[in-house]
């Protein structure tokens, strides 16, 4: 079931200008896959290759050369589907889509035209601010890249380097059911969290493996037809598709409120403007006169080739998100970072297979471990820690063997550069058990005082705020042993007649005794919450 329409929201636009208009949006992505050889011919493709390196007869498109087709490709396309929700089918025929540009040897590019793979289904969006939408999907198709045409090196000339001509794409339409550039921003990240969980392509804008053409119209508020259509290229990262839409929105609302006329044209993206400027006029479906690619056989696919792909495919970022607020009790802001790269997923799911409890292990991945990435500009790809040595440390904390403070800021990275050693072991070695004699708990907190006698009369004077310090300084002797937690959380203290006592003295109660009465007798168990036991 589609989710509620979210209204749209312009932060940058003037209300007076485009209060009157919507904007209508499809999306065209195309997604660059990860095989192994290009789609209809053995030439690989490495990205940042010397320029005409990875190149062929088949790809250079001379005469003779028959393509064949890649079977991954097929396999990547009906994963999408899947995933996506779509009608797959059956029987899917290739087409030539005739046009000449210089980086496009054979004149024409290998498509699919009226039998797409995939037709259907939908991808869902959501934000904090704004609900579950669905995005409803035309079509995925499977095609072919061109070469890259370079325009800025030599003065004279346009230099062609062919690498990329032939390189597997998926084509992904959508239908217009964008609102915002919001809208857009949050579908492209989903796409390319599908890609990357699917195993099908990196995803990375910023090296073309992930690449947005944009068509947007407006409408009066109200309006069922759609206005006139304006596409948008040239748009390298999620940010500028969203830049770009709310331009555009603008550019176009002022024009028809100053009373001019849209024309249907190809526009493309200054980001450094954060403009459109117009290319060309846009070119229609006949421009390019598809007809049937005779060098290909159409591609069958049966149902026992979906159910054996469907049966391989990995659990899904939205599956996952909702399993872990409905079964495992974390906020969706959580169960979203978690579930933010394929890597950090399987990670966590690791982590909770070891019987880590999972909000700590969430706490653990979201807190020292994403810090410990961040630090180095690294991501989960190079997280090499074992999980279940990861889980040990957990476990340390959980059963307040070590504080958190020790496991996190000393303990931590010893167990990263020592992936294999025994995190108790080594929590041992460091010093690093929790103190539970209380004896040498109250030696650390005499010391504490007696380190500071001018602070103890100012508190005692009424500087209550110097609590703190006194906290730290018994932690800073105890080398954490003494966990702030317990400190100042856990104050109960049982008597058993005059000085003696049963049981642990925790370390709060005693400072706030020792300052205000010079002593660390209780005659009144603090649970009572009596003013004897309050900080």
């Amino acid at each position: 079931m589609e989710g509620p329409r979210i209204p749209r929201t312009f932060a940058v636009m003037s209300e007076s200008v485009s209060g009157a208009f919507e904007a209508v949006i499809g999306l065209e992505v195309h997604v660059q896959m990860n095989t192994r050889s290009k789609a209809y011919s053995s030439d690989g493709y490495d990205y940042g290759a010397s320029p005409n390196t990875q190149i062929s007869p088949i790809t250079l498109g001379h005469p003779g050369t028959l393509p064949k087709a890649n079977a991954g490709v097929v396999r990547n396309a009906v994963r999408l589907g899947l995933a996506c929700g779509c009608d797959i089918r059956e029987f899917n025929a290739y087409a030539r889509k005739n046009y000449f540009y210089p980086d496009l040897p054979k004149g024409y590019q290998i498509t699919q035209d009226e039998t797409p793979i995939c037709s259907g289904g939908g991808i869902w969006i959501s934000s904090e601010t704004m609900a579950p939408k669905r995005i409803g999907l035309t079509r995925i198709h499977m095609e072919e890249d061109t070469g890259k045409s370079i325009h800025d090196l030599d003065p004279f000339h346009t230099l062609l380097d062919l690498n990329r001509a032939g390189v597997p794409l998926l084509e992904i339409v959508s239908e217009p059911d964008f609102r915002s550039g919001e809208e857009a921003y949050l579908y492209l990240q989903e796409i390319r969290k599908l890609v990357r969980y699917l195993d099908i392509s990196d995803g990375n804008m910023e090296e073309g493996s992930l690449r947005c053409d944009v068509n947007i119209s407006i409408r009066p508020v109200g309006r069922e037809a759609f206005g006139t259509k304006i596409e948008v290229k040239n748009l390298n990262s999620f940010r500028n598709v969203q830049r770009a839409i709310d331009f555009e929105f603008d550019r176009q609302c002022a024009v028809l409120n100053a009373g001019g006329s849209l024309s249907q044209e190809t526009r493309t993206f200054d980001a450094a403007k954060g403009r459109t400027t117009a290319m060309r006029s846009k070119e229609d479906a006949n421009d390019y006169r598809y007809f049937i690619e005779p060098d290909l056989a159409p591609v069958r696919v049966t149902e026992a080739l979906k159910a054996e792909i469907a049966e391989a495919m990995p659990p899904l970022p939205q599956a996952l998100v909702k399993r872990y607020q409905e079964e495992l009790g974390l906020s969706r802001y959580d169960a979203q970072l978690l579930t933010e790269s394929k890597e950090t997923a399987l990670y966590y799911e690791a982590l909770l297979n070891t019987g880590c409890p999972a909000k700590s292990g969430a706490n653990w991945l979201m807190g020292p471990v994403q810090g410990w990435l961040n630090e180095r500009a690294m991501d989960w790809t190079q997280w090499t820690l074992p999980a279940r040595a990861l889980a040990g440390l957990i476990a340390l904390v959980e059963d307040r063997t070590v504080s958190f403070s020790a496991a996190a800021q000393q303990l931590f990275p010893l167990l990263v550069a020592q992936p294999d050693s025994d995190p108790r072991a080594l929590a041992e070695a460091q010093g690093l058990i929790q103190e539970s004699d209380e004896s040498a708990l109250l030696a650390h907190v005499d010391a504490a005082l007696a380190a500071f006698p001018d602070k103890v009369a100012e508190y005692q004077a009424g500087k209550k705020g110097l609590m703190g310090l006194f906290m730290g300084e018994v932690m800073k002797r105890s080398r954490g042993a003494a966990e702030p937690q317990i400190l100042m959380r856990r104050r109960r203290v049982f008597i058993k007649g005059g000085r003696s006592r049963k049981g642990v003295q925790w370390i709060g109660v005693v400072l706030y005794n020792k300052l205000v009465y010079n002593t660390i007798q209780i005659t009144t168990p603090c649970f009572h919450c009596t003013p004897l036991c309050r900080m």
